[in-house]
């Protein structure tokens, strides 16, 4: 495997994992404690990084962006329809 792809691929899960501990809790709990601001911003930010990743190609950065859009994406659906 390629250098390149190799760290790129272990940037990746390390980043979507740091994820999973909030997401996790969200799902768990029904809340989700962050601010709601930050969460739309993330959301539209990862949603138009994955468009921009698939036009360029570049398949680490579209899993990390869509990955990442999915995760906030659960946690804005719970900050809405929860009013947490």
């Amino acid at each position: 495997m390629d250098l390149k792809i190799l760290v790129g691929l272990s940037g990746m899960v390390i980043l979507v994992s740091s994820w999973i501990p909030q997401t996790w809790e969200t799902i768990k709990t029904k809340t989700c404690s962050l601010n709601i601001n930050f969460i739309i911003l993330y959301t539209i930010s990862s949603f138009l990084l994955t468009i921009y990743s698939l036009l360029i190609h570049d398949m680490v950065f579209t899993v990390l962006n869509l990955l990442a859009f999915i995760q906030s994406g659960v946690n804005l659906f719970v900050k809405l329809w929860y009013k947490s």
